[in-house]
């Protein structure tokens, strides 16, 4: 197989090389900038794409990651319970610079900086999943607990 072509998803694949994963980044012609794009270049279900929303803390200022299933809308009010503080959405700039990727092409791993992270325990009801690898058109494959090791995020139910 091939290594990814866009310097994004090649970091990302540097990313689980270096956990030890044998995960591998996958390029497609078609966008997989949303779910349910995902879904549809990939064939699977788009409760199995797991969707990268970062947020902002309004005290903290901090990123806040909520990793979820595409099928699901995230509730701000649960997840700032989480996160411990009022949150708001965050702007392109902000998750650039947070997390050194595009919105769109946001994966779990791989950021700049550390961010606080919340897994939607509803991942858990599939035997794989898919999340963003950098770009608007790369994703790789991997378990809901692969997930957890990779992020040490704290799974949580906070969808809407």
């Amino acid at each position: 197989m091939s290594e990814p072509t866009q310097a994004s998803a090649r970091r990302v694949q540097e990313t689980l090389a270096a956990k030890g994963l044998p995960l591998r980044v996958v390029e497609f012609p078609a966008s997989t900038r949303t779910a349910q794009d995902a879904a549809d270049a990939i064939g699977c279900a788009v409760g199995q794409i797991a969707k990268s929303l970062v947020f902002r803390g309004r005290g903290s200022g901090r990123a806040i990651l909520a990793v979820t299933s595409g099928a699901n809308r995230v509730s701000e009010a649960r997840l700032a319970e989480l996160a411990g503080e009022p949150i708001g959405k965050a702007d392109a700039e902000f998750v650039r610079a947070q997390t050194g990727y595009a919105i769109g092409g946001v994966p779990p791993i791989g950021h700049d900086r550390p961010i606080a992270t919340f897994l939607d325990a509803d991942l858990w009801q599939y035997a794989e999943i898919w999340a963003a690898a950098g770009t608007p058109n790369a994703v790789f494959r991997l378990t809901p607990d692969d997930l957890a090791r990779l992020t040490g995020g704290s799974v949580a139910t906070f969808k809407a």
